[in-house]
């Protein structure tokens, strides 16, 4: 049975020792893992105290230890799926875009048209390969394709979608392709090549790389277009470089796959604290087969990654997916108090960030402004109960905040629960690589 690139240890060794070897796992399979839940550090000092607990201190070693552990990947998160709309006010991450990765689908064939009249004008009797996209695969023979070449439940469980599917550190699609042998003269398609692309890219959250692999599995082929062999390359474009490219000539065949593997690094300046930037990376293949010239070559990007060294908490650069993440609280976990006023005040108030809406929160990492937001919905001259604290909502850590934002709720809750899920906060933006202006939802279970 045909296996996911990303599932093998060998290729995830790899990539530990390309991202960063000193920040490799010794298990092999974490260095795909992504954060899906908070993890505790040392309990914070009471309310009163500095820093609050959502507030990380700048440069911690104990925080640059804490973000390069493994962290269990959760079911919870609902991968995005890129094309969809970004939101109801057409809002988006700032340098994000989220096109439609086959947007440029009719660039081959416009190419393969132009090759067969130049063909034909010149009287040239070799056939000409003409590789394409699938607007309208058939679903039948593509889908049971894809039950013998399993893919992540979250990436594609609808068959060849011909999206991107993402979350926080990864991406999968797969996509539907034809590459067919036509010859000139005549216009007649003697063989062609049914195959999919499986393509799959993840970063880490404490490296300034990421990796991109495409592996092209054939589903069928007749006539002239049997025995086939593909290779390819890949380029970077915006805020990154390739550091390694290997997509040697492969041949095609029902049992033979070809390969792309590919590692990007972020061009983003070390310092000062606070970079940030986008890169994009396209593989690109063609098709070869003697008595037939080479075919067009066609291209797929995937989605933008961005890099930064702008995380409060830690002096490590990392990478993201342009994936909103979900804080998550539970009404019968460790917070039922605070769980309960978030709710309440998504609910009764109509404050922003709740799950299922485009409402989003954003960071705000600027400590007097946070300060400012503390003191305004929680003023130390508010008299606290025994055993009690202030918990403030929206955070005073967002810019949708009291001050910043102007409309809030505040509860009294028991200390330990307001201290316990500003810890959750402070970890939730740590292992997401949460940033100034990046966009969350918290989500009350």
């Amino acid at each position: 049975m045909k296996k996911l690139l990303a599932a093998s240890a060998v290729t995830l060794g790899l990539l530990g020792s390309c991202l960063d070897a000193s920040h490799a796992s010794e298990d092999p399979a974490a260095a795909s893992e992504i954060p899906g839940q908070a993890v505790s550090l040392a309990a914070s000092a009471a309310e009163d105290d500095v820093p609050p607990p959502e507030d990380l201190d700048e440069s911690s070693q104990e925080l640059d230890d804490e973000i390069s552990k493994p962290v269990p990947e959760t079911q919870d998160e609902a991968p995005f799926v890129m094309g969809a709309t970004p939101g109801d006010d057409g809002s988006q991450e700032e340098g994000i875009e989220n096109p439609d990765p086959l947007a440029g689908a009719q660039s081959p064939s416009i190419t393969c048209r132009a090759r067969l009249l130049i063909a034909r004008r010149d009287g040239s009797e070799e056939p000409v390969t003409c590789a394409t996209w699938d607007s309208t695969p058939s679903p039948a023979p593509l889908r049971a394709s894809v039950s013998a070449w399993p893919t992540p439940t979250w990436c594609d469980d609808h068959g060849v979608s011909g999206k991107w599917y993402v979350n926080r550190f990864k991406a999968c699609g797969v996509f539907s392709a034809t590459a067919s042998v036509i010859n000139p003269r005549t216009g007649a398609v003697t063989g062609t090549l049914h195959y999919l692309v499986r393509a799959y890219a993840y970063s880490g959250r404490d490296v300034p790389n990421w990796a991109y692999q495409v592996e092209l599995m054939e589903v069928s082929s007749t006539g002239t277009a049997k025995g086939m062999s593909a290779s390819g390359t890949v380029k970077c474009s915006g805020k990154c470089k390739v550091t390694k490219s290997t997509f040697p000539s492969q041949a095609m065949g029902q049992n033979k796959d070809a390969v792309g593997q590919f590692f990007l690094q972020t061009t983003i300046k070390t310092s000062p604290k606070g970079q940030k930037g986008d890169g994009q990376a396209s593989a690109a293949w063609v098709f070869t087969k003697a008595g037939a010239t080479p075919s067009n070559e066609i291209s797929l990007p995937t989605p933008p990654v961005r890099c930064d060294n702008a995380l409060p908490g830690t002096s490590k650069p990392g990478c993201v997916m342009p994936y909103i993440p979900e804080m998550v609280y539970a009404k019968a976990g460790e917070y039922p108090q605070l769980a309960k006023h978030i709710e309440d005040a998504q609910n009764t108030q109509n404050l922003p960030g709740k799950h299922g809406t485009t409402r989003y929160l954003t960071r705000l990492t600027n400590k007097t402004k946070i300060k400012e937001n503390r003191d305004t919905s929680c003023p130390s001259s508010l008299p606290r109960p025994t055993g009690k604290q202030c918990d403030e909502y929206p955070f005073a850590s967002t810019w949708q905040g009291a001050k910043t934002g102007g409309s809030y709720s505040r509860r009294m809750i028991e200390a330990g629960q307001n201290e316990g899920g500003g810890r959750a906060l402070g970890n939730f933006y740590l292992y997401n690589r949460i940033i100034e202006k990046d966009r969350f939802l918290v989500w009350i279970k």
